[in-house]
């Protein structure tokens, strides 16, 4: 024990955080007093799952973003746990316990609507085992091999999510150098980048969610590799790059991950027709109409409200859509059918990247469809338009085209009017002699509430 608190004091001075430990390293223990985590921060139940395991003769700590997360003093959305008990004996100490997985086997603990996830540790990766398998270019299909504390770590992501919290004592265990990385801000792959990459490619969408969402930069040895291997995103199953497309969009830096997936070149890996339009730099209204949809979201959810995937998707899908809906007019089709054939289009491509469920294509189809109908402002076609169920979620995504140049203002302040006008002024704002002027009432009405989530 004396001598692991020299190794740490040493570690501690010089500060060594160019390079990561190899794996027969030392652990640095950093004890209460040098961290801020406190057991009052941490959830009862989480608590109670430690504490339990530790009685039923078991190691357990806190592990991953929740530890990062208290270090930062923000409030974890989930708490996770890691023990050196199996999956069973984890479900036979808690008989409110349910196994679940199939590639790695871990168990949740239910407490009402709050679920720990207790995960075994996960055994080094030179262990041979029939149940740990990998494909041709080096990815995981399935990992089931468990194994010790210090093996753990080394088969997680990013060092910043290496960090484990001891109930006994109250310490936090490092073995990765992720302490120093976590004050220095540097989001940084444990092991070799490329073969990291390789094992799983969704890690470089991690690493960008991660470095936006803390504020972190990524290191170089984890950003070099990115661009170059982008591609090997289309290996990944369109499923999860949609659940994955959903954390990086709806965490609430929707803009900031915008850009930097652009930087890295896997923008166009997750929605390669969108890239395509932006490429055209000559007309700038693409990109910031985007923004202002991906600042609106980002806006909403700071405020604590809710954001739908529909309308999210809508935007990001919306100038490929326009720019076939020209092209199908162009050979002769009307208005109705080419909005159709160009959402049936967009939409068909684009489930082959991210599988974009039913529900979800319908309601963003509504929302592009109804557009053009905010054109028809006079008879009773406002009224219907006005009654429509998407009628919220249309006319928030016509106030930012408007906002971002890419429909008439006057159109988006008439529609504004209208709802908010008595059924008297509807009435004359409908006639044959008003219905396209665009006027504006002397009265100014506050617009709706955003329906990014109507």
């Amino acid at each position: 024990m004396r001598g692991i608190i020299i190794i740490n004091f040493v570690k501690k001075i010089f500060n060594f955080s160019n390079q990561i430990p190899d794996k027969h390293s030392e652990p640095t223990l950093y004890p209460r007093a040098e961290h801020c985590i406190s057991r009052s921060q941490i959830s009862e139940n989480a608590l109670k799952v430690l504490y339990r395991l530790n009685k039923a003769g078991f190691d357990a700590y806190l592990v991953g973003g929740c530890v990062r997360d208290l270090l930062l003093g923000r409030e974890p959305k989930d708490f996770d746990v890691a023990t050196n008990a199996s999956p069973e004996e984890v479900k036979a100490t808690f008989r409110n316990c349910r196994l679940i997985g199939r590639r790695f086997r871990l168990a949740h603990v239910h407490f009402g609507r709050e679920i720990i996830e207790v995960a075994t540790f996960r055994g080094s990766e030179e262990k041979e085992s029939d149940d740990q398998q990998t494909d041709t270019e080096g990815r995981l299909l399935r990992d089931n091999v468990f194994g010790t504390l210090e093996e753990d770590v080394w088969r997680r992501d990013f060092t910043v999510n290496a960090l484990y919290y001891n109930i006994k004592d109250y310490s936090v265990v490092d073995y990765a150098g992720g302490m120093q990385d976590h004050q220095a801000g540097l989001i940084r792959l444990i092991g070799d980048p490329l073969t990291r990459y390789r094992e799983d490619p969704v890690r470089m969408l991690r690493a960008v969610r991660f470095a936006v969402k803390l504020g972190f930069t990524l290191h170089e040895d984890t950003a070099k590799p990115i661009g170059v291997n982008a591609s090997l995103l289309a290996s990944i199953p369109p499923a999860r790059l949609f659940d994955e497309t959903l954390k990086l969009f709806l965490s609430g830096y929707g803009v900031q991950t915008f850009e930097m997936l652009r930087h890295y070149d896997l923008f166009a890996m997750l929605f390669p027709d969108t890239d395509q339009a932006l490429a055209d730099e000559e007309h700038e209204f693409p990109r910031m109409f985007l923004i202002r949809a991906l600042q609106n979201s980002d806006n909403r959810l700071a405020e604590d409200k809710s954001v739908t995937p529909y309308f999210l998707f809508a935007a990001l899908l919306w100038e490929p859509f326009t720019q076939e809906v020209v092209r199908l007019k162009e050979e002769g089709q009307n208005d109705s059918v080419a909005y159709q054939n160009a959402a049936n289009t967009v939409l068909s491509r684009q489930v082959k990247v991210t599988s974009i469920p039913k529900r979800i294509t319908q309601s963003l189809r509504e929302v592009w469809l109804l557009q053009s109908r905010f054109e028809s402002r006079k008879g009773a076609r406002p009224y219907r338009l006005l009654a429509h169920p998407r009628f919220r979620a249309a006319y928030d995504f016509l106030l930012l085209r408007a906002d971002a140049g890419g429909a008439d203002p006057s159109l988006a302040e008439w529609w504004t009017s209208f709802q908010n006008a008595s059924e008297a002024e509807q009435k004359q704002m409908t006639s044959s002699g008003n219905a396209r002027r665009g006027k504006r009432r002397t009265k100014r009405h506050s617009a709706p509430r955003s329906a990014s989530n109507p």
